[in-house]
C-alpha cells in the first residue's frame, strides 16, 4: 500500500513536469509493478501456507522419529535381555549335556537302577491318575448331587414362602375376626364373656352364668342375645369352621337327673347352642361341630367353688379354613 502511495506521489509530481507521452508510460509503468506486487504477495501468502505445511510435518516426523528412537531404545534393552536370557539357557543346556555325558559314563547298574526307579515312578504316576480320575468322578457325583439338593432346597424355600404368606393370610383374617367378634360381644364382656386369639384361632369363651342355669340345657334370654349376634359375624365370614364344646365341673349330676352324666350334660349344652346359631341364619351347618368334653379340660383344676364355676363353660373356637395350607403340605 505504501508503494502504491508513493507511487501515485511520483505520478502527480511528473505530471506537473513531465509531458503526457513519458506520463502515460510511466502511469503503464506503475500498474505493472503493482500488478507484479499483487502477484508477489499472493505467491508470498501460497509459500507461507506451503511453509506452515512443511513444519506441520516435521513436527510430525520429529515426534515419530523420537517414538522410534524411544522404541529402539526398548528393543535394545529386550535384544539384552534375550541375550542374556540365552546365555543363560545355553549354560543350562551344557550343564545338561555335561550331566548326560556323565550319565552315560556311569555303570550300566546305575542306569538300571535309574531305569528302575523310572518305571517305578511312571507305575505311580499310573496309580496316582487312576485315583485321580476316581476322585473327578466322586466329585462329578456329588456336585450333582450338591445341585440336586439345592434345588430341592430353592423349591422348599419357595413352598416356605408361600407356607408362610398363607400362614400370615390366616394370621390376618383371625385377627380381623376376634376384632369383629369383641365388638358384636362388645356389651356381654362383663357378663361372663371373654374373647381371645391362640395357636391361629379365636376362642369365645361364655360362663354357665351367662348360658345356663345350673344342671339346665336351656339358654337364657340374654345368652340368646350374645349368640345371635354372634351368628351375624358368622354369617359375614364363611370361611370359618366352628367348634363348639361343652364343658361341666367335676361335680357329679344328681341322681335320677334326666342327664345321665356330665358327658351328655356338655354335649346337650353344645347342642342347645349349635341350634340358636343355626336359628334365623344362613350359616351352614356342615361348618359346625359339637363336641362335649364333660370335666376333663378344665381351665382351673383346683379343687374350689370358683375354679368349677370357671370350668362350667362352653367354648365356641372359630377358626380359618386351611384348605389352601393343606394343599400347600400335601404338594411339598
Amino acid at each position: 500500500m505504501r508503494i502504491y502511495s508513493l507511487l501515485l506521489c511520483m505520478v502527480v509530481l511528473l505530471m506537473s513536469c513531465v509531458p503526457p507521452t513519458k506520463f502515460n508510460s510511466l502511469q503503464t509503468e506503475a500498474l505493472s509493478c503493482e500488478e507484479d506486487r499483487e502477484r508477489l504477495n499472493m505467491e508470498n501468502e501460497r509459500l507461507n501456507v506451503e511453509i506452515r505445511e512443511i513444519r506441520s510435518r516435521l513436527n510430525t516426523l520429529e515426534a515419530r522419529l523420537n517414538q522410534i528412537g524411544k522404541d529402539t531404545l526398548k528393543w535394545k534393552n529386550e535384544l539384552g535381555e534375550l541375550h542374556s536370557q540365552y546365555n543363560q539357557l545355553n549354560k543350562d543346556y551344557q550343564d545338561l549335556m555335561e550331566a548326560n555325558q556323565a550319565l552315560i559314563k556311569g555303570s550300566g547298574n546305575e542306569i538300571r537302577r535309574l531305569m528302575d526307579d523310572l518305571q517305578e515312578a511312571q507305575k505311580d504316576m499310573q496309580q496316582k491318575e487312576t485315583e485321580l480320575q476316581k476322585l473327578s468322578s466322586d466329585l462329578e457325583t456329588r456336585r450333582k448331587n450338591l445341585e440336586q439338593m439345592q434345588s430341592e432346597l430353592n423349591s422348599r424355600n419357595e413352598r416356605l414362602a408361600e407356607l408362610e404368606k398363607v400362614l400370615n393370610e390366616q394370621e390376618s383374617m383371625v385377627a380381623e375376626l376376634k376384632l369383629k367378634v369383641s365388638n358384636a360381644l362388645l356389651g356381654f364382656e362383663n357378663q361372663g364373656l371373654t374373647v381371645t386369639q391362640k395357636n391361629g384361632k379365636v376362642y369365645v369363651s361364655l360362663d354357665e352364668k351367662l348360658l345356663f342355669k345350673s344342671g339346665s340345657t336351656t339358654v337364657d334370654p340374654n345368652g340368646i342375645t350374645a349368640l345371635r349376634n354372634l351368628a351375624r359375624v358368622l354369617e359375614q365370614n364363611p370361611d370359618i369352621d366352628i367348634m363348639i364344646e361343652g364343658h361341666t365341673d367335676d361335680v357329679p349330676v344328681i341322681s335320677g337327673s334326666v342327664y345321665k352324666d356330665n358327658w351328655d350334660l356338655s354335649v346337650l349344652r353344645a347342642t342347645a347352642v349349635v341350634r340358636i346359631l343355626l336359628e334365623g341364619s344362613d350359616i351352614d351347618p356342615i361348618r359346625i361341630t359339637t363336641a362335649g368334653r364333660s370335666q376333663y379340660q378344665p381351665v382351673d383344676p383346683v379343687n374350689t367353688a370358683e375354679a368349677r364355676q370357671k370350668n362350667r363353660r362352653t367354648e365356641i373356637i372359630l377358626s380359618p379354613k386351611l384348605d389352601e395350607l393343606y394343599k400347600l403340605i400335601e404338594g411339598s
